[in-house]
């Protein structure tokens, strides 16, 4: 068994590798001993967003539901042929990540099936599945056996998770629209009502979220807050330079951050971290 855990774990760092440069340099900032678990995370997180996002021509109801289902006795057995599952179920059983975080968010996954944009009451429920409940799995296995720690910083988890999604969703509002037919700008119905009224009224939440997320992150285990904070200013970066654009912009183009300035980031952390906490 140490031979197969090793290796789910390893194909989660693949997954994790392989669709996103900047959250794997983010974990590579982390102690060795939160790696694993965050791939796993991640692993999970991210087939089941593509089950959602690209598995058209497919019946995706049936996937999410058979994925669900595994997912439900892979962690009650601890055990699965999934490896992204298993690891997973590793992960979760190891660090008592409770249940509801992982059914909010399957359950997020299944509302992107039959909406193609939200009311703000059913947008801020797909907030909490998609991106803060997330933030609130990696959390536990930051704060391992620390529970009065992980209760302190719950409301900055959720705060920069919600920040980090609505980030991306104002950066995708491209392909969002061409490839999938949703729009995720709450009370939005239609492409015609995106305007830089609305986008400015998400980037206020977002920046009061920041400001949030900020002061739980300075709270945070040393083994991990370099790896955090690296992923606030890569988020921080990419928000200013979405700020600078017009909302008709964003549904034409694509907004980047270079992988240069991604590794300038991380060594500016390095530089700040240090100022906190001298400070």
């Amino acid at each position: 068994m140490e031979l197969f855990n090793k290796t789910t774990f390893g194909i989660s760092k693949h997954i994790t590798k392989t669709y996103s440069t900047s959250f794997s340099l983010g974990i590579l900032a982390f102690d060795r001993k939160y790696r694993d678990a965050i791939y796993a995370i991640y692993g999970f997180v991210r087939i089941a967003d593509e089950i959602v996002d690209t598995f058209f021509g497919y019946n995706q109801r049936e996937l999410m539901k058979k994925f669900r289902k595994d997912t439900e006795e892979a962690i009650q057995s601890s055990i699965s042929v999934n490896p992204v599952l298993h690891a997973f179920a590793l992960t979760v059983n190891k660090y008592k990540i409770d249940y509801h975080y992982i059914d909010a968010f399957l359950k997020s996954m299944e509302m992107d099936l039959d909406n193609s944009y939200y009311q703000k009451n059913e947008y801020d429920e797909y907030i909490y599945g998609s991106a803060e409940v997330v933030g609130l799995m990696c959390l536990k296995v930051f704060c391992y056996n620390d529970q009065e720690l992980f209760d302190k910083l719950i409301k900055p988890a959720r705060a920069l998770g919600s920040a980090f999604q609505k980030v991306n969703f104002l950066r995708d509002i491209k392909s969002d629209l061409s490839e999938r037919e949703r729009i995720y700008l709450p009370g939005i119905s239609n492409a015609q009502k995106i305007n830089d009224e609305s986008k400015r009224s998400l980037e206020n939440e977002i920046e009061s979220e920041f400001a949030e997320a900020l002061n739980g992150i300075k709270q945070l285990p040393d083994g991990v807050k370099l790896g955090v904070y690296s992923a606030y200013l890569y988020y921080k970066s990419l928000f200013n330079r979405i700020r600078k654009k017009k909302a008709k912009d964003l549904m034409s183009t694509r907004i980047r951050v270079p992988n240069t300035t991604k590794l300038a980031l991380l060594l500016r952390g390095v530089v700040e971290l240090k100022i906190f906490k001298d400070l």
